[in-house]
């Protein structure tokens, strides 16, 4: 309801590093997924960057630098 009231009055903007076919490993019940991923689409602009995370691989590098 949140996220419905929400969008019709103002931007809405949400990050994630989950693309939409694996957000149900999070929000399992499955209307509610749907509804949820249907209305944040809606009129929306999707930006995919296709890149890993910064944090991730600062985390990784510095794992690898401690090792040595």
């Amino acid at each position: 309801q949140v996220i419905a009231d929400r969008a019709e009055k103002a931007a809405v903007i949400v990050t994630t590093n989950l693309p939409f076919s694996e957000w149900s490993q999070v929000i399992p019940n499955p209307r509610l997924c749907k509804a949820l991923i249907d209305r944040l689409t809606d009129r929306a602009h999707i930006i995919t960057t296709g890149t890993e995370s910064y944090r991730f691989r600062r985390t990784t590098a510095q794992r690898k630098a401690s090792k040595t």
